[in-house]
């Protein structure tokens, strides 16, 4: 008590001194935070081994001095700038360690790591790095033709099934069909990734109007572009011919309207493009007159990277590069994996081929036919399955489809031998086999491209439906023709010859067949109208007259068509 009473004694004659008038926040506190000061400060507290403290806690009043030695620090007590914390001085004598003191540091410390947070969350810009991936670069360097549709279509497949960045076509022809044209265009826009176009050398007519559909256009120098009007060309294609007026105005709006909507999308000049195919449109940008009325425009690199307007933006190339190489640099792509599309040769043989699709078809289902109908194996079966290969290749090589279809078209062609020959009757082996066969061929024709849905529509459906369906009417006329009149020619006698064994002559087959008519057996399988039966120690493939006849059922030949015989029920 004695040493209490001395620190009182002490703390009353300091609190006889002069006070200082500090400035301190706590001065306009409102009275309920004051008590809350107060309560905190007339609260004991526990003292550690760290800390150097009076045996008992002063009152406030006791303490209402501006004294530096009690507090240690300083003699700024009351004005820190943290003054709203339950006291106004963050520490008391000596090395007091007290939650104001906590509170004070961890402000500190979380202003701090506020500012970190700042500077380090700020975005930080790095060089721009190369690109990686896959760039496929395919050479339109011919006349656009049908066999550059098929070149084109297999490129863009392939770039869409690797997954490829972007598709550059490396740009040198004179023109080309207006058809091809609008195929290729719509190509071109089945492809996901980057589209550039690289004029090396020129890109006229045609060619502009493909370069008007990527995204990108550069050019090589002394490269040109542009002369882009419609022309009608002489039969043979050995000249050009004057188009009448009307017909001319037709086409020319036609294209206009084309090339347009695709310099829209692609974000390149209308009017340059217009100015390049219609000769009555005058290019002027601002006051200066590019193109007169009555000129078709054409431009060379430097022309055509030329800035106009304001904002100042190209002309219609985005800039001269010297070669493929350079173009990838230029386009981030220098890393990239270079895939370069080769012409194999094939692309014209596609053309013939699909330009004879129909007549592939019906010689297919003629020679299927007259085989079915004749005994063994021989040359109609053979000249059937060949003209269906034939039509399945020019799909492949014109991109249309892969080897798949072709060999669910020989699955349905194994079932149907099948029900035909080997499971007579059973119906559901022949009618899978027929839908596979009809499903292919159809099929075979769907253009599809890789990453859009397996289901083709409509319009993909149409061209492929059109020709199957009049390969199928012209067949069932000719079925129809070779069924009432076949078996009385010399043809079908030579080919049931051969078909026979190669060794049984047709008088023999025919003295046979005369043996077993009046014969009865068994049917060893169900007759739909066709099946199988057994007469005495033969198995014969035989066929009713319309009627439906169950299993063990007794028969009787009654006669013959092509090699197989003709049976009614029996009783």
């Amino acid at each position: 008590m004695a040493v209490i009473s001395n620190q009182k004694q002490a703390y009353s004659m300091k609190a006889a001194a002069p006070r200082r008038n500090w400035p301190c926040a706590s001065e306009t506190l409102s009275v309920a935070q004051r008590d809350l000061r107060q309560t905190h400060w007339d609260t004991p507290k526990v003292a550690t081994k760290w800390q150097r403290r009076p045996a008992a806690v002063p009152s406030r009043a006791e303490t209402a001095r501006p004294d530096s030695e009690f507090t240690g620090n300083f003699g700024m007590d009351r004005c820190w700038p943290w003054s709203w914390f339950p006291r106004c001085a963050p520490w008391p004598v000596g090395l007091r360690y007290d939650m104001n003191f906590k509170h004070a540091a961890r402000l500190f410390l979380a202003w701090h790591l506020l500012a970190a947070t700042a500077v380090f969350a700020a975005p930080i810009k790095l060089p721009a790095a190369e690109l990686s991936g896959k760039v496929y670069i395919l050479p339109i360097q011919e006349d656009i033709m049908p066999p550059m549709v098929y070149l084109v279509r297999r490129a863009v497949k392939e770039a869409m099934e690797a997954k490829a960045d972007a598709l550059i076509l490396d740009m040198k022809t004179d023109g080309g069909r207006v058809d091809v044209t609008e195929e290729i265009i719509e190509i071109i826009g089945k492809f996901p990734g980057l589209t550039v176009t690289y004029v090396n050398n020129r890109a006229f007519s045609a060619g502009a109007f493909i370069s008007v559909a990527t995204q990108k256009i550069f050019m090589a120098p002394q490269s040109v572009i542009g002369a882009a009007a419609p022309i009608m060309m002489t039969p043979g294609g050995t000249g050009v011919e004057k188009m009448p007026d009307t017909v001319e105005a037709k086409m020319t709006s036609a294209i206009r309207a084309l090339v347009r909507a695709q310099a829209e999308k692609n974000g390149h000049n209308i009017d340059v493009i217009e100015a390049m195919i219609d000769k009555t449109k005058e290019l002027k940008i601002n006051d200066k007159v590019l193109n007169k009325e009555g000129n078709i425009l054409t431009l060379t690199d430097r022309q055509a990277a030329e800035e106009y307007g304001d904002p100042p933006k190209p002309l219609l190339s985005l800039g001269t590069v010297e070669s493929m190489e350079a173009l990838l640099i230029k386009l981030g792509y220098a890393g990239a994996q270079r895939i370069e599309i080769k012409p194999t040769g094939a692309e014209q043989l596609g053309t013939w081929i699909t330009a004879i699709n129909q007549l592939l078809l019906i010689i297919g289902m003629v020679g299927l036919y007259i085989e079915f109908k004749t005994p063994g194996f021989g040359l109609p079966g053979i000249v059937g399955i060949a003209a269906f290969a034939i039509y399945f290749l020019g799909a492949y090589v014109a991109g249309l489809s892969g080897a798949g279809w072709a060999i669910v078209f020989a699955v349905g062609l194994i079932l149907v031998a099948l029900e035909l020959f080997f499971f007579p009757g059973t119906i559901i082996v022949g009618i899978t086999g027929t839908a596979l066969m009809l499903i292919a061929i159809v099929m075979g024709m769907v253009d599809v491209y890789p990453g859009t849905p397996s289901m083709p529509t409509i319009p993909q459906l149409r061209i492929p439906l059109r020709d199957f369906s009049l390969a199928v009417l012209v067949s069932f006329v000719f079925m129809l023709i070779l069924a009432r009149f076949l078996p009385q020619t010399q043809l079908f006698r030579n080919l049931i010859s051969q078909s026979a064994s190669g060794v049984i002559s047709v008088a023999t087959l025919e003295h046979q067949q005369e043996v077993l008519i009046g014969q009865n057996g068994v049917a060893t399988s169900p007759l739909c109208p066709g099946g199988k039966a057994r007469f005495g120690d033969q198995l014969l493939d035989v066929i009713t007259r319309g009627e439906m006849v169950e299993k063990n059922r007794p028969l009787r030949i009654i006669g013959h068509t092509g090699p197989n015989a003709v049976v009614e029920e029996v009783g």
